[in-house]
């Protein structure tokens, strides 16, 4: 086994073109996502570097199929300002392999002046991209901002090197990044074989880190384009939060793309590949590195090895490391085996201390007793550090920092500032870019360089609230409720908007239950303009109220006593 396929290796550490610390490979690897517009085979075009995600270009009989739109309106711009200095082939079809990529395809529209274009995808990438912007808005917004790296500085140390399967989450240049996703008009769920553009064109479905994710075969080219095979291992376990990716289903995607036998293939991320015997050694090693994943934490688990003992002896052979492809450039694995383990078995892995743990800062308090007081912890975490022994010094970390109690001023900064110091040492000497963009930013925060608290609240921006049914934003309200400020209080209230859609909460048990409208005993016509101000923090609930000379008295008092429990500071004043 090769010791290079740890998580972080201290003492191998380098310096960027911008002052950035990062390890070797990391910064090897931003050479592969500098920008290019690689042109594979005679008939495709695949744009590296504009962003996150490539966007690729296909040409048929009659036209260019343009293949993901990027993150921007912007972005997709940048990208047909490429296609146009190799041809003047108008674009005719668009295809989407998954919901991620999918909000400049405005650009199109713009080139073309009409919107009369097929756009093909699978079925399920409009509820995926309302699945992300809804109930867990708040975490995953905050998870993006450390994994993505939304907030490291432009040089020094701690700059951005890049985040594994881009340079960068959002090419500075396209700002101010509009928003141009136009939903597929031509949706499947099974495997399905069309014409588009004069090209025979097959889908598979192959669930990645997307469930809406898509193999595509274009025969006539020889040609494969996916979001299964990216330019570094696969990420079984996003750090930002995610839903389980079974490590199962990415085998059968694998085996499939594999099976194609093509001499092209295009990725969602990172550089294409041609020659199928390259194509076909590239994917079999990295299908296998996702079975080995699978394969030892099951094996581990029967063996009846607890999770972090089972992390402790999972370790990637060193054939992995011959091929940046399964190289520890994003996610790392350790963390997939934990994905694995507790989507198979949940968090309990029979070691009996997870049973009843203590809250955090109980368990910090007490972890502190135990080592003699905070300054021997200091001495302890000190220590650790010199020694470059960064798993004990992350530990002994956090039990400085979380058992600080509001009264704690003396301490905090100097205890906070001890954190930083152990996740920059970590961030800088880690191959993956997740794990360096993760530590840093923490860093970032804990030594006050940067404020991250408006992301641990829900915000609802009055942009995207006008955008789709005003009523979709209603059910999202059912997380935002506090059970101590509702106490027994019931009732119902019911929203109708001026847009036809309408959905009401049902307050009962110190829940509110998503229903119909005329369910509800309380009913409130809205414009869909000032349902989009109420959330987005411009008109506060009683203004709204003294507004409406429809509601009485007593039912103003009873929405105000309901909705006053939901945190949303609009909704409390």
């Amino acid at each position: 086994m090769s010791k290079k396929t740890s998580a972080f290796r201290p003492g191998e550490q380098g310096t960027g073109a911008y002052g950035q610390l990062a390890h070797p490979q990391l910064l090897d690897h931003s050479e592969r996502l500098q920008e290019e517009f690689y042109q594979v085979g005679q008939n495709a075009w695949c744009l590296v570097g504009n962003g996150l995600s490539n966007q690729t270009f296909v040409r048929g009989p009659q036209g260019i199929i343009a293949i993901d739109t990027g993150e921007c309106h912007e972005e997709m711009q940048a990208a047909i300002a490429w296609l146009r200095q190799e041809t003047d082939e108008p674009i005719v079809a668009c295809i989407y392999t998954h919901f991620h990529y999918v909000a400049g395809t405005t650009a199109i529209v713009e080139e073309r002046g009409d919107n009369n274009f097929p756009i093909y995808g699978h079925a399920g990438i409009e509820a995926n991209l309302d699945r992300f912007g809804g109930e867990v808005g708040p975490r995953g917004s905050r998870g993006m901002v450390h994994q993505f790296a939304m907030m490291l500085p432009d040089s020094g140390p701690d700059a951005l090197v890049n985040i594994g399967l881009g340079r960068f989450y959002r090419n500075p240049s396209h700002a101010p990044f509009t928003p141009g996703h136009i939903a597929a008009t031509d949706v499947f769920e099974e495997e399905y074989q069309t014409e588009i553009a004069g090209l025979d064109v097959v889908f598979y479905p192959a669930p990645s880190d997307a469930t809406d994710s898509v193999n595509i075969w274009f025969p006539e080219l020889d040609l494969a384009i996916n979001n299964i095979f990216w330019p570094t291992l696969f990420n079984i376990f996003a750090i930002r939060g995610e839903e389980y990716r079974d490590p199962r289903v990415l085998l059968e995607g694998l085996d499939s793309l594999c099976e194609l036998g093509a001499e092209h293939q295009i990725c969602a991320h990172g550089p294409p590949l041609s020659g199928k015997a390259d194509i076909k050694s590239s994917i079999l090693r990295y299908r296998d590195s996702i079975q080995f994943i699978w394969d030892q934490t099951v094996r581990s688990a029967n063996q009846g090895l607890s999770l972090d003992d089972a992390v402790a002896r999972i370790e990637l052979p060193g054939v992995y490391e011959e091929d940046f492809r399964t190289q520890q450039l994003y996610g790392v694995v350790e963390h997939h085996i934990r994905q694995v383990y507790t989507g198979l078995f949940g968090w309990f892995d029979e070691d009996v201390s997870k049973l009843f743990p203590l809250p955090r800062a109980e368990r910090s308090k007490k972890m502190l007793e135990a080592f003699g007081g905070r300054d021997a912890a200091r001495g302890i975490f000190d220590r650790a550090l010199s020694n470059e022994d960064f798993r004990w010094a992350l530990e002994v970390g956090t039990y400085l920092v979380f058992s600080l109690s509001e009264s704690d001023v003396a301490d905090a900064e100097e205890d906070k500032l001890r954190l930083a110091s152990a996740l920059r040492a970590v961030g800088y000497c880690s191959s993956a870019s997740n794990i360096r963009n993760w530590c840093l930013t923490q860093a970032l925060e804990l030594d006050g360089s940067i404020d991250l608290s408006r992301f641990r609240i829900h915000r609802f921006r009055e942009q995207e609230v006008m955008l789709g049914a005003a009523a979709r934003w209603v059910p999202i309200l059912r997380v935002l409720l506090d059970p101590e400020k509702i106490g027994a209080l019931e009732g119902s209230i019911g929203f109708d908007f001026d847009d036809g859609s309408s959905r009401g909460l049902i307050i009962r048990n110190q829940v509110a239950v998503s229903s119909p409208s005329e369910q509800c005993d309380i009913r409130l016509f809205l414009s869909k303009e000032k349902w989009a101000k109420l959330l987005g923090g411009k008109l506060a609930l009683s203004k709204l109220l003294d507004e409406m000379e429809e509601i009485s008295i007593q039912e103003k008092h009873q929405i105000i006593d309901m909705l006053s429990a939901f945190d949303l500071k609009t909704l409390q004043t």
